[in-house]
Parts: C-alpha cells; sequence; structure tokens
C-alpha cells in the first residue's frame, strides 16, 4: 500500500483481517490514461491481468440505473423505512440478497441496457478487441449488505463454455470505499494458474454421471458453488501476492478483467446496500456460452447440467 495512505479502518474480507503491508496489499493501477489507446489497453490486460478505468462511464447515467434498481429494492421492501431512497440504507429485519439470480431485479430496465450495451461501452470493447464485439444478455446485480463479500474465485468456472477470450466488467452502482467493500484482485494471479491444479478446467454446471449422487447433482440439489476459498490471506500466500482494490470506487468507474484472474470483495462494514453489477464481453466472432443468452437465459439451472464420467 502506498506509504501516504491512511488506513482508519480494518480491510476485511470474509471476515479475515487483510494486511497492509507493501508486500500484502496495494492499490489498482489506472489506466484512464490509456482510454483511447486500445494497443496499451490490451498490453496492460495481458502483463496486469486488469484494466481499471475510472470514469468510464457517464456518471449521470449510473446514478440513474442505481435509483432504478433503489426504486425495486425498496419496492421488495428491502430499504430501511423513514431513511432517504438514494442513501440506501438497508432493512436489518429484511436484508437483500446478494448475489444476483436471488430477487427479480429488472434485467431490461432502458436506462441499464444503454448503460452496459448502448454505443459508448459496446463501442469501446469493438476498439479494444479490433473487430465485433459480443456481450452476454444476462446482467449479474449485487446487492451486498452488511457482511461478508464474495468468496475467492475465477470467472471461468461459471462462464467458460464459449469463449476464454471473455472479459468481465464490473461497475460500481454507488460510491464504495474499503469500509463498504469492493472488488479486490489479486496481483498477478492470472500469470500463476499452476498454482490451481484443475481449478481453471473446472465447470460449476458440470457432474459426474458415475458417482452415487449424479441425480442430486443433474436436479441441482447438490452442487459446487466455484469457490476457490473462503480465506483470502491463505490465498495470498500460496500465489506471494498482494490484494489490490480503490481506495474509492466512484459511479462511472469500471474494472475489467479476465475468466482466470483470482479476485473476491471486501466485506461491508457499512448499514448501506453496496450495489455493483457485472457483464461480460467478447470478440463477435468466438463462441459464446449458450447459458447466459437469449431472450431467457438458462443460467446455472438445471437445464445447464451436463453429466461426464470422472
Amino acid at each position: 500500500m502506498d506509504a501516504d495512505a491512511a488506513i482508519i479502518y480494518p480491510f476485511l474480507s470474509l471476515g479475515h483481517e487483510l494486511g497492509t503491508g507493501e508486500d500484502e496489499f496495494g492499490w489498482l493501477r489506472r489506466s484512464d490514461d490509456a482510454i483511447l489507446n486500445p494497443a496499451e489497453l490490451m498490453a496492460r490486460l495481458r502483463t496486469d491481468g486488469y484494466i481499471y478505468l475510472p470514469g468510464f462511464h457517464d456518471r449521470a447515467k449510473v446514478e440513474e440505473v442505481r435509483m432504478t434498481i433503489l426504486r425495486q429494492l425498496d419496492g421488495m421492501g428491502y430499504l430501511k423505512k423513514m431513511t432517504r431512497l438514494d442513501e440506501g440504507v438497508f432493512d436489518p429485519e429484511n436484508p437483500p440478497p446478494a448475489q444476483a439470480r436471488a430477487h427479480p431485479l429488472d434485467q431490461r430496465d432502458a436506462a441499464l441496457r444503454e448503460l452496459l450495451f448502448g454505443g459508448r461501452t459496446m463501442g469501446f470493447y469493438e476498439r479494444l478487441f479490433g473487430g465485433a464485439a459480443a456481450h452476454f444478455d444476462f446482467t449479474w446485480f449485487r446487492t451486498k449488505g452488511t457482511g461478508h463479500g464474495s468468496d475467492v474465485h475465477c470467472d471461468v468456472v461459471y462462464m467458460g463454455r464459449g469463449s476464454r477470450n471473455l472479459l468481465t466488467m464490473w461497475t460500481p452502482l454507488g460510491d464504495i470505499d474499503p469500509r463498504m467493500g469492493g472488488l479486490t484482485i489479486l496481483e498477478g494471479s492470472h500469470l500463476k494458474g499452476h498454482l490451481l491444479g484443475n481449478y481453471l478446467e473446472r465447470d460449476v454446471d458440470t457432474y459426474c454421471t458415475n458417482r452415487g449422487d449424479a441425480d442430486a447433482h443433474a436436479s441441482g440439489a447438490k452442487g459446487w458453488n466455484g469457490s476457490l476459498s473462503k480465506n483470502p490471506e491463505a490465498v495470498r500466500q500460496r500465489f506471494e501476492s498482494r490484494w489490490l482494490t480503490s481506495p474509492e470506487f466512484r459511479m462511472g468507474d469500471a474494472l475489467i478483467f479476465g475468466m482466470s484472474m483470482v479476485h473476491g470483495s471486501l466485506d461491508n462494514q457499512t448499514d448501506r446496500i453496496r450495489l455493483s453489477v457485472d457483464n461480460r464481453y467478447q470478440l463477435a466472432s468466438e463462441p459464446i456460452d449458450p447459458r447466459w443468452v437469449g431472450e431467457t437465459v438458462v443460467g446455472h439451472g438445471p437445464a445447464a447440467k451436463m453429466g461426464m464420467i470422472c
């Protein structure tokens, strides 16, 4: 971490306090200086494994999406009564589900789709890829109240049935400091896949047909959630790396990374909902994971299950 950065509260991830020494923790490298240079951005993606773009989106448009989602959450009873809607204070008696498919937020909201799939965003990806770009139709909503963040994981295990050149874009829908949480990247982990064993070749919807619990996996009654670890510090030590985040993610920022990047998030230590979305982009000419495209996506339901002899 930068020696000038004052630490006034612990950095927590899955209940573990992260070390803040120079060899343990640091800030993401900004790439907004190269926003008009796709070749340089792609070079940074290869070397760093991520592109952090403060101010990528129009802040006013992000705020419009934020308010749309907060109104939906309020209508579902997840926000605390007698508080300002824009503050997003959750009701401790009825906390919102943290994950994408746990509540019926509007996938087809016009403001949301313009922000994520409109000409400004898709034009960026076409320049970055050097060709026509495609996106998954599904948006992952994250509505995280007080408590633990995401398990440590790589995205490929959830969406690896198409192009491996797929990119994730994480978009905060509010200003997020480390006390509220935010995404964390394990520095250089995309270059150390050998430390993950066969993890990068696994798929959460694939199961072994020759095992006694095959029927339970096929129906979705049993399954693997894709987690690499619930101990971020142990993973950091294994990789001899650092956890990276931002001193403050702001509405308008974007963080882009590939399928083999180990990442997670900080815990939310506040009484406000941490809102974000994540989406996926790739070259249109490459195969796309069929679970996440179409008018009604299959996702990780029973229809996505694939059996194999193990």
